[in-house]
């Protein structure tokens, strides 16, 4: 009864800690959809893959939300039509470098201020990396889920076919918004469909209010049931797999780096307070594995990962789970051996 009644607190408190993250995320979202041209958007971005993926690992300063709200964020991203570089840049980075995050981990880890500027350092060559290493498939299409590459529309053809017959938006399946008699928003269509609706009378501040907040519930309803059942499945595991089990294994170079990078996979803390948490681990861990608590944690958490299965397949999910743990131990492992 105990363990149950430890797992139900648990369950709660990371959708509490979650849930308003999630809502950031999804605002942000929202906002880019319909209140951000794509076209001026995408134009900011610099067209070397290498800076595109930098430039999407720094939009957190812009966008500064963690890894439950930078999920809706990155798949508006990939709606848009911005590079696949920018998007796992983001996607990866923007749990951990924006202020708020910063802030908290200076506040936390104030005597130790190379574990501040590491973490961003570290986590930004990681983001960098695995954005190049996903930028290098010519179609990202295959590692996405279907409802998000219908959303993203078809890639522009080479050889043109034959016109398509013209279907009542009636007969179409979708999330439409009536703006008139006989006239209606697909509001799930493609971006560029979107603002081709809109574009022949300009809907006015209120009504692009209402879209943003029906878009928002869609969101929310779409995202906040999958958050539920990995807040579900995180404090299963945490209350099941005994910690000192983990802990044990905190004693070396190697294997003090593994178990703090289990450790925040499955506690899978918001980056916004896990320095306090690592914190805790300071005295008895090396500096290289309180970092790979810090740089692993916010990317791939128990967590997060079905949320991850809104935007990737389970193959990309994969991928990016080990590409993250590849690099943050080599990073870290390089530090406590440097340090050692």
């Amino acid at each position: 009864m105990t363990q149950l009644n430890n797992g139900i607190t648990l369950f709660f408190s990371l959708l509490v800690e979650a849930m308003p993250f999630l809502l950031l995320g999804v605002i942000f979202s929202s906002v880019l959809l319909l209140f951000v041209d794509e076209q001026k958007l995408l134009a900011m971005i610099p067209k070397n893959v290498v800076l595109a993926a930098l430039a999407g690992s720094l939009i957190g300063f812009l966008f500064p939300v963690c890894e439950c709200g930078n999920i809706p964020v990155a798949r508006r991203l990939l709606t848009k039509g911005a590079p696949t570089a920018v998007a796992i840049g983001f996607l990866l980075a923007a749990p951990t470098v924006n202020p708020v995050v910063f802030w908290a981990t200076w506040i936390a880890f104030r005597d130790q201020p190379e574990i501040v500027f590491l973490r961003v350092g570290f986590t930004l060559i990681v983001a960098v990396t695995i954005a190049l290493i996903f930028s290098a498939q010519a179609d990202v299409r295959p590692f996405l889920q279907d409802n998000l590459t219908r959303m993203m529309g078809e890639p522009e053809p080479t050889v043109a076919g034959p016109a398509e017959p013209e279907i009542s938006p009636l007969l179409k399946s979708g999330t439409f918004l009536m703006q008139a008699p006989g006239q209606v928003l697909q509001l799930d269509a493609p971006p560029a469909q979107v603002l081709a609706q809109v574009a022949v009378a300009p809907p006015s501040m209120t009504t692009r209010l209402r879209m943003m907040v029906d878009n928002m519930v869609l969101e929310l309803r779409e995202l906040g049931a999958v958050l539920v059942i990995g807040s579900a499945i995180a404090a299963f595991v945490q209350v099941a797999v005994p910690r000192e089990v983990i802990l044990g294994l905190g004693q070396g170079p190697v294997t003090s780096i593994v178990a703090m990078m289990a450790l925040a996979w499955v506690v899978s803390i918001c980056s916004t307070v896990d320095s306090f948490f690592a914190l805790s681990f300071a005295s008895t861990f090396t500096s290289g594995a309180l970092l790979a608590f810090l740089v692993f944690g916010p990317m791939i958490d128990l967590k997060n990962i079905s949320l991850l299965l809104t935007v990737f397949k389970g193959r990309a999910i994969v991928y990016l789970f080990v590409l993250a743990a590849q690099l943050t131990f080599l990073l870290t492992l390089v530090m406590n051996l440097y340090t050692g």
